[in-house]
């Protein structure tokens, strides 16, 4: 939506799929294109980029989504340092040092910038704090048509930080892995805005689905329009790959989620195809077992299945034309070591040899041994996917030792 004011108009009923203006989906995997006009001089292109194109690779490329956070000690000992997460997340050199620790001590095959869903929140107009206790606090939600008139389009200088975070993380890590970018899906940011805070029951916004659709339409479409550019100017800093979480979508009905989510998020894709076309998009919500095939359909090149689906059911519902990521149970870190070898080893045969990154199926959790999220790394990167039909023996000799 051009600058200014949200208006409260309603976008147009989603039909079954959101791929394209001819509303068909691509043919076999995605294309390798160049990508959008960046700062950076181009890299080779590391695994993760790689799988998540649906190329083949030697190994599964591997990340934790939360791989960055309070389970490491060198996190714990700077957050004493700097106590307020806003600072944390906010500044260019924190948020690159927070960002590189587990890459320094883990080796992953992706480093995800050190961020928060609801960081491009003030360049709309929506002010918001960090209570320790309580989690984030819009103390001014979005709930009335004055309200939501007071957004704006998104001003990205206000998050200048984030553009030099992602430059200077591209130049740290090089080649060695992928840079990696995300945003918060319209629903799931929505939650916040209209809720205030976090919630169990989401009762005021899915009230407002029945008692004011065309109030929650419009803020849903203008989270679309910027969330889509700020995906844009994260790929134009530097991120290689981005991924979009609808956390909360899980929380909806899979008719729900056609209404209330899927629309929105397929703008957000076709404005990064449009600017970016190439790099890929994965979209990841929690609780997406009802919802796999609806989501294939949003034209993301990677849907991240969490852990309550079992890879081999997720593979078979997506088909080959989507990459998947995932979905290793986090629990599973605090077992002992032929434990995460065995879940690791289950997932990667499930998925097969093309189109998976290897993660958990949902955040590492607090309390995570450090030695468990190395065993997980060690374990993707001895792995050969040209011997996958081997794999099972390879966990054998594994468990072994």
């Amino acid at each position: 939506m051009a600058g200014g004011a949200i208006c409260c108009c309603a976008i147009a009923r989603p039909t079954a799929r959101c791929w394209g203006e001819a509303g068909q989906r691509p043919a076999g995997r995605m294309p390798v294109v160049a990508r959008c006009e960046s700062s950076s001089q181009p890299d080779p292109e590391p695994l993760l980029v790689q799988a998540a194109r649906g190329q083949s690779v030697a190994r599964p490329p591997a990340w934790m989504m939360r791989q960055a956070g309070r389970y490491m000690a060198a996190y714990r000992k700077l957050a004493d340092k700097h106590p307020s997460f806003r600072k944390r997340s906010e500044e260019t050199d924190l948020i690159v040092e927070i960002s590189l620790q587990p890459w320094k001590a883990f080796m992953p095959d992706g480093v995800i910038i050190f961020s928060d869903i609801l960081t491009p929140l003030p360049a709309i107009g929506v002010e918001f704090e960090i209570d320790d206790a309580k989690g984030p606090i819009i103390s001014d939600p979005v709930v009335s048509v004055e309200r939501a008139s007071q957004l704006h389009s998104i001003d990205l200088s206000r998050l200048e930080f984030v553009g030099d975070s992602l430059r200077t993380l591209r130049r740290e890590v090089g080649s060695g892995a992928a840079v990696l970018g995300f945003v918060g899906a319209p629903w799931t940011l929505a939650t916040y805005l209209i809720e205030g805070r976090s919630t169990r029951t989401y009762k005021k916004i899915k009230g407002m689905c029945y008692e004011n659709p065309e109030l929650l339409k419009s803020i849903l479409d203008h989270l679309a329009n910027a969330i889509g550019d700020y995906l844009v100017f994260q790929i134009q800093s530097g991120a290689q790959c981005v991924q979009i979480f609808d956390s909360w979508g899980g929380q909806l009905t899979p008719v729900q989620w056609d209404r209330w989510s899927k629309p929105y998020i397929c703008k957000m894709i076709r404005t990064v195809k449009d600017k970016c076309p190439g790099v890929p998009i994965v979209l990841y919500a929690n609780g997406n077992g009802g919802l796999l095939e609806r989501m294939s359909d949003t034209g993301a090149h990677v849907i991240g299945l969490d852990w309550t689906v079992d890879m081999l059911d997720g593979r078979k519902r997506l088909g080959d034309s989507v990459a998947v990521q995932g979905n290793v149970d986090p629990c599973v870190l605090f077992g002992p070591e032929w434990s995460i070898t065995e879940a690791v080893v289950d997932v990667v045969r499930k998925a097969g040899n093309k189109g998976h990154i290897l993660n958990l199926g949902h955040g590492v959790l607090v309390g995570t041994p450090e030695e468990s999220v190395a065993h997980f790394f060690q374990t993707a990167r001895s792995l050969s996917l040209d011997k996958l039909g081997s794999l099972s023996a390879q966990f054998a000799a594994a468990a072994a030792s």
